[in-house]
């Protein structure tokens, strides 16, 4: 049996956290015009024993409101006399877009297209800087929690450059039904981290600025079942985790014409080539165009808004070199294994 190596204190933005100790830190990163400190609070939980250091953050986009549920229900869990290794806790990182429920900072700069960020440039490219600098860099494993876009929503879903073995370990520790191999966007906090040999993973589910309770109660489990397999939690995973089918390939299906979307398909639901997935009317019924799936696959994202214009994105959908009633199968298991939704 391996010996127990006891931790160390672990510090973050100069603040010393004891070993099988709690601490709130906040970096500040901005000011309103009021000179209000503008702060993103973290949570520092530093365990008995040693182990990796984990970030969990949610809210690069601000109006992604998910995330800081699971977050804050991870944080009532997790007990430092216990834990193995650090856990760095971060609800809110977008604090500008959180306030204003918005996606975006004050200058509609996206966040999570400002990494790493600089000293001297625009608002975001500062406050990314400074995240990155001081408390992406103190990581070895990162969660990035994250939901669809306003209107949009997410099947629960893991994202992450599977090439990498770590990432791809933490990927199907997840344990959500599916995971897509992409591919890193420059600029983006997923990117520049795995630039520093640091394994990102990103969860998406539901939808921007609202809460959804089987997205939040998967996203919980999923971050328990990463830290069981980083062994940074004792014990086995309540429950079976299925591996997630990985996706070949994914594509919106656009709206060619102008009208009011009524969705024939739901979130998770196999779709065959040539099926209809909607049709979309005009207000006086006078005409109808059929939306039509160009390949069998899982709808794995869609419009919620029943106004569409031409070109809108109204349904993404993932292929597979599997079967695609496997994974419909390993949906309706992990459904399953949730278990009742408070």
């Amino acid at each position: 049996m391996a010996k127990v190596k006891i931790n160390q204190p672990f510090t973050l933005l100069d603040k010393r956290v004891g070993v099988a100790e709690r601490q709130t830190v906040q970096l500040e990163v901005a000011k309103l015009y009021t000179h209000t400190p503008m702060t993103i609070p973290i949570e520092v939980v530093n365990g008995a024993e040693s182990g990796p250091v984990l970030m969990v953050c949610a809210a690069i986009h601000g109006d992604e409101l998910n995330g800081v549920e699971v977050v804050r229900q991870l944080l009532s869990k997790v007990d430092a006399a216990t834990l193995r290794g650090t856990l760095i806790a971060v609800p809110i990182v977008n604090i500008f877009g959180f306030i204003h429920k918005s996606r975006y900072l004050p200058d509609r700069r996206d966040l999570n297209r400002c990494f790493p960020g600089s000293e001297q440039g625009s608002l975001g490219a500062r406050m990314a800087h400074m995240f990155f600098d001081l408390v992406v860099k103190k990581s070895t494993h990162i969660i990035d929690l994250h939901t669809g876009a306003i209107h949009r929503s997410n099947l629960p879903q893991i994202r992450g450059d599977l090439s990498c073995e770590m990432t791809k370990e933490m990927a199907m520790a997840f344990g959500t039904p599916v995971a897509i191999d992409a591919r890193l966007r420059n600029g983006s906090l997923r990117s520049e981290a795995s630039g520093l040999d640091i394994p990102v993973i990103t969860y998406e589910a539901g939808e921007a600025l609202r809460f959804d309770a089987l997205a939040i109660a998967a996203g919980l489990q999923g971050v328990e079942n990463v830290m069981r397999h980083l062994k940074m939690l004792r014990g086995r995973r309540r429950k079976q985790v299925h591996d997630a089918v990985i996706a070949a390939a994914t594509s919106w299906v656009r709206a060619d014409v102008d009208g009011i979307v009524r969705a024939q398909v739901t979130l998770g639901e196999r779709v065959s080539k040539g099926q209809i997935l909607a049709y979309i009317d005009s207000p006086l019924g006078q005409s109808e165009e059929a939306i039509i799936a160009p390949r069998s696959g899982i709808v794995i994202g869609q419009q919620m808004l029943p106004l569409v214009n031409e070109g809108d994105a109204v349904f993404h959908i993932a292929y597979f070199a599997h079967a695609n009633s496997i994974v419909e199968q390993q949906l309706e298991t992990f459904i399953d294994d949730i278990g009742p939704i408070s």
